[in-house]
Parts: structure tokens; sequence; C-alpha cells
């Protein structure tokens, strides 16, 4: 999410303070994304440095700042929004990082991991289910947050679900020996547990 964009997003509509950009974002987004304010201001302050936004002195109004929105704000805004994300590796995934943990673990049940997170996955989707639900009609932005939300849960447990059967039909690995650990002969090799070859019959030929 990328909040100096929504920043000057807002400020398209007129000038404001950092505490009302901060009111407005998370009134707009349904308020499932709360915002610090010093996070507000630590980014107006970066924008002001690049040029985006301006800000006057806020001698008029007991020392709050006002912000507006710059030639070269309005350019950076526009270009975001019409630029898709670039290509590139994926991002790093928890889950999925998890799960690749998981399965080389011999002490862990990979499925159960999987069936541990995708229980967890389905009861926020219906936790949300129930909040669009509850929204009133006219709270659009609530509405876009949600749907987005529920799509991105549904497209984490399909993942599950498509990670555990791919798991499934894969062969099992060997169990491990429960024996001792061979221990490394003089020349720094294991022991062979198989009979040992004749090397000098391939020295006679």
């Amino acid at each position: 999410m990328s909040i100096r964009h929504a920043l000057l997003a807002l400020l398209t509509e007129a000038p404001k303070y950092g505490l009302q950009l901060r009111q407005e974002f998370e009134a707009r987004t349904g308020e499932v994304w709360p915002l610090n304010v010093g996070q507000v201001y630590t980014t107006l302050q970066r924008l002001e440095r690049e040029g985006h936004v301006a800000s006057d002195d806020g001698e008029r109004d007991g020392g709050q700042r006002r912000y507006r929105l710059t030639a070269d704000g309005a350019r950076e805004l526009h270009g975001w929004l019409r630029n898709p994300p670039g290509a590139g590796p994926p991002p790093r995934d928890e889950l999925v990082i998890k799960v690749q943990v998981a399965m080389r673990m011999p002490t862990v049940d990979v499925h159960e991991i999987l069936q541990v997170h995708r229980r967890r996955f389905v009861e926020e989707m219906q936790r949300y289910t129930h909040l669009k639900a509850d929204a009133a009609p006219e709270d659009v932005g609530l509405g876009l947050v949600v749907d987005a939300e529920l799509f991105r849960l549904e497209a984490v447990v399909r993942w599950l679900d498509a990670a555990d059967a791919r798991l499934r039909r894969q062969p099992a690995s060997p169990p491990l020996s429960a024996g001792p650990v061979a221990a490394p002969d003089d020349a720094g090799r294991d022991h062979p547990t198989g009979p040992v070859p004749d090397r000098r019959a391939g020295a006679r030929r």
C-alpha cells in the first residue's frame, strides 16, 4: 500500500493538515488500515523534500502546517496511477516460506501445517463476509476494501489447497535411520553400508 500516493491523492481536492489527511485516509478506506499520525507527518516531510508537496508556516493555525499538492506531486501521482507494478521476482511471502521450511522438517507434518493455516484464512473470509453484509450500501470505500480482502483470502486458500495436493502427489521421503550414525574412517569418509567392491579387479583389466 502506497501511503505517499494516497496522501497526494487526498491533496488533489484542497490543501489539508496532517491530522486531517490521516482522518480522511482512514474514513475513505473503511477504517481497515489505521495510520499512525507520526507516519503521516514523516511521509509529508519526505514528500516536501522531494518537491511533491509544499506547506505554509502554520502561523495562522496555532502551528499546524497545511500541505498542498505541487505540479511535481500531481505528475508523480498520475504516473503512479497509470503504471502497473513492475515485473520482477515474487515478493517474499511468509506463508510460502513457512511451507517450504516445514516440508523439509522430518518432525513436522506439512499437511497439518497447511490445514491449520487454511482454517485460519477461512475464518477470516467469514469475518469479512459478515462485515460486508453489515456495511451500509453507500459505504463504497469499505465495500471495495472488503471485496479486495475477500479475493485475496480466497486466492490464499486456493494456493493452500493446491500446495497440499501437489505435496501429496510427491513420493514419500525415505524414513530416517534409527541406528547410530557411522563414524568417519581415517580418510574422512563414512563407512559404506554395503559390500566393499574389489578395486583390484579393475586394476587387473
